[in-house]
């Protein structure tokens, strides 16, 4: 009966994450902090009404401290005295420079949502984690991964790459520092998918990257921590399709 957080849950992964945790038993999870800038679109406030109070919309800026620690302080509330198990960090944005790093002048705006703002929210949730199961997911790409720079260098995503290389890293210093407390901090790449960043041309459908995303995340424990894992799909352990991406399920070298 665990207790979840989705950050950036009002589209594309976020919102499906909260989906597909909703449909679980409540064996398996017990509430879901669905938590999200502004307004919410009809699909989340619908899945909410429909809970039964197992999806809870947050209000929540991730890029502003103080909204970070008034969520914080509400879903304390909610929780009434327990901790937070899993915290999934979602929200992110990403750059399109077709003259590539020539071009980048998106670079501060960027760093802030896909770095600054998870080091917002996880300092705000601490409190709570520890209180739980202790389970912090960053949602990262394999752009981002200093082994793949070759490949991925056509990109014209330079700002998107460079700080989620900094997210990972931002998400190894946690994991050495929290440690012995048993925390386990993961990195997770979800794959292409076809949403609204990530276009129509991805190479999977949103429902599946979530749901190999979820089966990464229900499995995770301190053996993992500190790590930076791909999904696995059926068809893709070889690179393929038009950027020669993979999803393998293994450990993503830095």
């Amino acid at each position: 009966m665990a207790s979840y957080l989705v950050t950036g849950a009002s589209r594309g992964l976020g919102l499906e994450l909260v989906t597909q945790l909703a449909a679980k038993p409540v064996t398996e999870v017990r509430i879901v902090f669905a938590a999200a800038r502004s307004s919410n679109p009809q699909k989340l406030e619908e899945l909410a009404a429909a809970s039964n109070g197992r999806v809870q919309l947050v209000r929540l800026d991730v890029g502003v401290k103080e909204s970070a620690q008034e969520a914080a302080n509400e879903v304390e509330k909610k929780l009434q005295g327990e901790g937070l198990d899993y915290l999934i960090n979602n929200a992110g944005v990403m750059d399109y420079h077709p003259n590539g790093l020539e071009g980048m002048d998106t670079l501060d705006e960027v760093f802030h949502t896909n770095v600054t703002a998870v080091h917002y929210v996880t300092q705000a949730f601490l409190p709570l984690l520890r209180k739980g199961k202790k389970i912090v997911i960053n949602i990262s790409t394999t752009l981002g991964a200093f082994s793949k720079v070759h490949i991925y260098q056509p990109m014209p995503s330079p700002a998107y790459t460079v700080t989620k290389a900094a997210l990972n890293m931002l998400g190894l210093q946690y994991a050495y520092k929290y440690k012995d407390e048993g925390f386990t901090f993961l990195a997770i790449s979800p794959g292409w998918l076809r949403t609204d960043l990530g276009s129509q041309y991805a190479d999977l459908p949103v429902e599946v990257g979530a749901e190999k995303t979820l089966d990464i995340i229900q499995r995770a424990g301190p053996e993992v921590n500190g790590k930076f894992w791909n999904i696995q799909v059926d068809g893709w352990e070889e690179p393929r399709g038009q950027n020669k991406n993979q999803y393998d399920g293994k450990e993503v070298a830095w």
